[in-house]
């Protein structure tokens, strides 16, 4: 199955001392096929030569086709001088409710300075 939509997202950098990569707490609105909230938190780093690394844990709340419950995302990105890769992934075992048993992997994409999804999962 397929969801698409788009979501708000609000980074809030975290002012960790004397640590080698940044943290930040993420706060999402889904709106589309998916109807709810993400929150989580994000760790990365940059190099110089403009090399990035990012991974976050994403408890998602929401109502995807009529079924109401929780799942976490699992975010790993990398982006360097040869492109870029972003992998999303629903933990296994981590959906509750009636969303209990999903699987499944989001694709993002940014444009216009706005944010659109789409999941394929499994339910």
């Amino acid at each position: 199955m397929t969801a698409t939509g788009s979501f708000t997202v609000k980074l809030d950098p975290q002012q960790d001392k004397k640590t080698p990569a940044g943290r930040m707490l993420i706060n999402k609105v889904y709106s589309g096929d998916i109807q709810g909230t993400g929150v989580g938190q994000m760790i990365s780093k940059r190099t110089e030569n403009g090399n990035a690394v990012y991974y976050a844990i994403e408890e998602v709340h929401a109502s995807i086709a009529g079924k109401k419950g929780s799942f976490t995302l699992l975010h790993s990105g990398v982006m360097s001088a040869q492109g870029q890769q972003l992998s999303i992934t629903v933990m296994p075992g981590s959906g509750e409710g009636e969303l209990a048993g999903i699987s499944g992997e989001c694709i993002i994409e940014q444009k216009d300075g706005e944010h659109f999804y789409q999941f394929n999962y499994q339910l």
